[in-house]
């Protein structure tokens, strides 16, 4: 009696898998050039086989990294924050006002970008690293609004000056939005993310922050979010920002480029 098994198929074309390193770097244990690294040394191995730099992983590979199977990536997380005064947005253990241990969320997440010390408002944290850089990206246009109060009176020249461009750290700010609400406070949007970039460009034009709270960012706004609390972003929200970073440099392409100290 013959017996006659189905052959079973398995589909190995390129366009059903994907690159090792990319596989590796997406679980989040690090990054695509150092994903190379770990390949290089022969730390990594597909289906118990020693995989070498530009091996492809197709469903059902199991990829193990020092003999310990890779796990899957927990769910992408996004959450909006508003960062008190006195909080630092740093993930270092060292630092006791850290925003990590502020949070005390029980998944590890990291901040996207920075808002200074003296600095309220909203920022984002997410445990995505592919997203992070395309959204920090001064050239990706994103846009950043920020309340701002001064010590000094406004004078129309003052609004003029920020919103032309202010020579700060060796290089001129770009044109930006900027508008009065009061005797001493503005509103300004900015696509830029230099190093303290609103309270230096105060400065050279002789005038003292005394309060500043971001209240934007992209197209989230802080609302109603109290100080020191945090939200998940809704699903719309990240749709909407996943559309505005989909033209954006990837997380590795970024990262040859010099890094940015991306802070107000």
């Amino acid at each position: 009696m013959w017996i006659r098994f189905k052959q079973i198929l398995v589909d190995r074309s390129n366009e059903n898998s994907v690159s090792l390193n990319k596989y590796i770097s997406s679980t989040g244990i690090c990054s695509r050039r150092e994903a190379d690294q770990m390949i290089e040394e022969g730390r990594v191995a597909i289906n118990g086989q020693p995989a070498r730099r530009g091996n492809r992983v197709f469903e059902g590979d199991e990829v193990s990294v020092d003999g310990k199977p890779l796990r899957a990536k927990p769910e992408a997380l996004y959450i909006a924050f508003n960062k008190p005064v006195g909080i630092v947005c740093t993930t270092d253990s060292k630092e006791k006002k850290n925003i990590i241990r502020y949070i005390g969320h029980p998944q590890r997440l990291f901040p996207i970008g920075r808002l200074d010390k003296p600095s309220q408002g909203l920022i984002f944290l997410t445990n995505d690293g592919d997203i992070v850089n395309k959204i920090l990206r001064a050239g990706n246009q994103h846009e950043k609004e920020y309340i701002v109060t001064v010590k000094q009176p406004i004078t129309p020249d003052f609004i003029k000056k920020m919103g032309n461009g202010v020579p700060i750290l060796g290089t001129v700010t770009k044109k930006c939005k900027v508008e009065q609400l009061n005797a001493h406070t503005f509103k300004i949007i900015l696509i830029q993310g230099m190093n303290r970039q609103i309270r230096r460009m105060c400065q050279y034009l002789g005038y003292d922050v005394t309060r500043l709270k971001r209240t934007r960012i992209m197209n989230v706004r802080l609302g109603n979010l109290k100080v020191g609390e945090w939200r998940e972003l809704t699903p719309e929200e990240v749709k909407k920002i996943r559309k505005m970073v989909a033209d954006s440099s990837k997380t590795e392409e970024a990262s040859q480029d010099k890094p940015k100290n991306t802070t107000e």
